[in-house]
């Protein structure tokens, strides 16, 4: 009987996925809500009073920035948004164009063309990847959404687990190194934000897609603008039969957005929903191919910001997410009795933080803070409960407390960015840390900069870290937080024909979470097991080709990068799952070119070779300690153009070469599929 009521169906655990998303989970989450709230009705009659809008923009943070950079891409690396020439790190930004050239259908897809991320692919296409910047591990890369830190305390798995299409995306900015002080303290390595379009105008998008293994993707996105505001809603979907036994997938994404613009000053609201349901064939244990997850998520958050010489920059957001874990799909013949039960998994978070910029002569200056609460209910992870919640059994809780201040002096040629976080966290008893940054940028000329920076950052275990006990593995409720500090110091260009950049980095990491085994006979066990030291560079090369030999020839763009990495393990010689598993060299390489007119192709490269070791499972057995092995994939994406559709044509692995990102799950092979795209614009009156 108990098993029938927790195996209800899909429909009617989704009505009680919806109808539970409305409510608080205790009365913390109640009382910041109200906080909040009162945040931004202050924040309303701020606006309501503002100046006119000419005034205002005369006197916003801009008229600190050159008017020289004024036209750049403007991104989020420090606690102010600032132009790309003058921020003081390496930040990698995707746009929008080399997104629609890209022969992709995810987001984790789409980064692997970049060399200073790595991506550990268990399932293709946004089942299930995880990400890390320059060696460090995929719980220690924050992952936000327009800014709102999405990261899943339950599990780096599970980060990305967002509601977002391809074709919502203006443009992804990865910012490398530890970002504590800009993203919070789960960007230990870094962060990943995405960046969503915000459209002026009324239009619409649709795209169909189809290929082999079962492949079939549809996406739909409506821009509505009304007077002051515009309203945006988007839905996808995608399924596969798989490339391998027990690999199908579907999945479902819904993201409505709103922006409101008052009296000068601005309001934002997105809101969303990514259901999953795929085949985990060996992703969590070689032991187990029958493996299955199924996951809801559901976010939402309130963001605004005023204008003028000080400006208040409130959010409040919550996410909360689902997951059944089968350890054996049902369905699967010959179910050991051992097995008894799922993993059921609920995580919740809800923060606000109120960031205020005070524009003066001197340059700009942010303060503020940051509240986030972090819980899970599980039936494994956490510590047991009085009184149980349906088939949750055990619960964890803890709050991140923030504050912050940087300041931002913004010369002719020389920008110097000094800031602290000073952190507390309530898991942790009789403990306040700060995390200093300083980044500093000298503008030599017009198109060359030189930059440095030293940043210290912290990671909080997930519950998974602390808590993941089973027939495989051995949880530690005793780990202590991550710490690192971090030196780099580079170089870039920019000029309209050709820009590039090269940085070099240090990184000294202590307390260092890992799950490690002494043998291949042995459980996995999460421990601070050892420090690292690592170094390494990262350089990347763009050409305009168009620009340079002239629009009359084929060529139009044609870009290489390349990270190096060398990672000292201070201590033991423990088999490492993830964090000793980094990669030595990634080299990328994409090249955008017209065959005829109206038909462009698009060629992506990579080759990649990863430092570690992983035991190989023979008939569900560990067996031999093996090497992973480099590899190079080829991808193309073929476009041919009509006035608003577009015919594309995606092969992806075009030698059909067999690799591995993560040990024991093969990754696809060749694999084809094409579509069509239509864009509807509604004209400006």
């Amino acid at each position: 009987m108990i098993k029938k009521q927790l195996n209800t169906t899909k429909a009617f655990r989704f009505k009680r996925f919806a109808r539970k998303s409305y409510s608080v989970f205790n009365s913390i989450h109640k009382a910041v809500t109200i906080g909040v709230l009162s945040g931004c009705t202050l924040m309303s009659a701020h606006a309501a009073s503002a100046e006119p809008a000419e005034r205002i923009a005369a006197e916003s943070s801009l008229d600190t920035i050159p008017p020289t950079e004024l036209d750049e891409v403007v991104v989020t690396a420090s606690k102010v948004n600032l132009p790309l020439s003058l921020v003081a790190k390496q930040v990698a930004v995707i746009s929008k164009q080399e997104i629609e050239r890209a022969p992709v259908r995810s987001i984790e897809d789409l980064l692997n063309y970049v060399a200073g991320v790595d991506i550990l692919q268990r399932g293709p296409h946004g089942v299930q990847a995880d990400i890390s910047l320059r060696g460090g591990s995929f719980d220690q890369t924050a992952i936000l959404l327009n800014g709102i830190n999405l990261t899943s305390p339950h599990t780096g798995h599970y980060s990305f687990d967002i509601p977002v299409n391809l074709a919502d995306i203006e443009r992804i900015e990865i910012v490398q190194g530890p970002s504590s002080l800009v993203y919070g303290a789960s960007a230990f390595a870094g962060g990943i934000n995405i960046i969503t379009k915000k459209d002026k105008e009324s239009n619409a998008f649709t795209k169909l897609e189809s290929g082999m293994h079962g492949l079939f993707g549809a996406e739909a996105r409506g821009a509505y603008k009304t007077g002051s505001s515009v309203h945006t809603l988007s839905a996808g979907y995608k399924r596969s039969d798989g490339y391998i036994r027990n690999s199908d997938y579907k999945i479902a994404n819904l993201l409505w957005q709103s922006s409101f613009d008052i009296n000068g000053s601005n309001l934002y609201f997105q809101a969303g929903l990514n259901d999953k349901a795929y085949g985990a064939n060996t992703f969590y244990s070689a032991a187990y191919p029958s493996q299955y997850d199924d996951t809801q998520g559901i976010f939402m958050s309130v963001r605004g910001e005023t204008n003028g010489k000080l400006k208040f920059i409130p959010h409040i957001y919550w996410s909360r997410h689902y997951d059944e874990f089968q350890l054996i799909r049902e369905g699967t013949s010959d179910i050991p009795a051992w097995y008894k039960n799922h993993n059921y998994h609920r995580s919740d978070v809800l923060g606000m933080n109120l960031n205020m910029q005070v524009a003066s002569a001197w340059g700009i200056t942010s303060f503020g803070g940051e509240l986030r609460n972090e819980g899970i209910l599980s039936n494994v992870l956490g510590k047991p409960m009085e009184d149980t919640i349906g088939k949750y059994t055990k619960s964890d809780n803890r709050t991140h407390i923030n504050y912050f201040a940087e300041h931002n002096f913004i010369w002719e040629k020389l920008t110097l960015s000094l800031g602290v976080l000073l952190n507390y966290n309530t898991a942790v008893t009789d403990r306040l840390d700060l995390y200093p940054a300083l980044n500093g940028s000298f503008r030599a000329t017009d198109r060359l900069s030189l930059y440095a920076s030293w940043n210290k950052a912290t990671r909080m275990p997930t519950f998974t870290d602390l808590y993941y006990t089973t027939a495989t593995h051995i949880g530690n409720s005793d780990l202590e937080a991550e710490q690192s500090e971090a030196f780099e110091a580079g170089i870039k260009y920019n000029h309209p024909f050709i820009s590039g950049s090269l940085s070099f980095f240090h990184m000294k990491g202590r307390n260092m979470i890992d799950w490690v085994k002494a043998t291949p006979e042995a459980l996995w066990e999460s421990r601070n097991h050892t420090r690292l030291n690592k170094q390494g560079l990262e350089g990347g090369l763009n050409l305009n080709l168009a620009s340079w030999l002239g629009p009359d020839q084929p060529l139009r763009t044609l870009s290489v990068g390349y990270m190096y990495i060398d990672q000292e393990r201070v201590e033991d010689e423990l088999i490492s799952n993830y964090t000793l598993n980094h990669l030595r060299h990634k080299v990328t390489a994409g090249l955008h070119h017209e065959v005829v007119k109206h038909l462009t192709l698009s060629w992506h490269f990579r080759w990649q070779q990863r430092v570690g070791s992983y035991v190989k499972y023979v008939d569900l057995k560990p067996g031999e300690r093996v090497a992973y092995s480099p590899f190079a994939l080829l991808d193309m994406k073929a476009n041919y153009a009509f006035p608003r559709t577009n015919l594309f044509l995606n092969i992806n692995n075009i030698f059909n070469t067999t690799h591995v990102d993560f040990g024991n799950i093969p990754q696809p092979g060749l694999w084809l599929s094409g579509g069509v795209s239509i864009q509807l614009q509604k004209k400006s009156e």
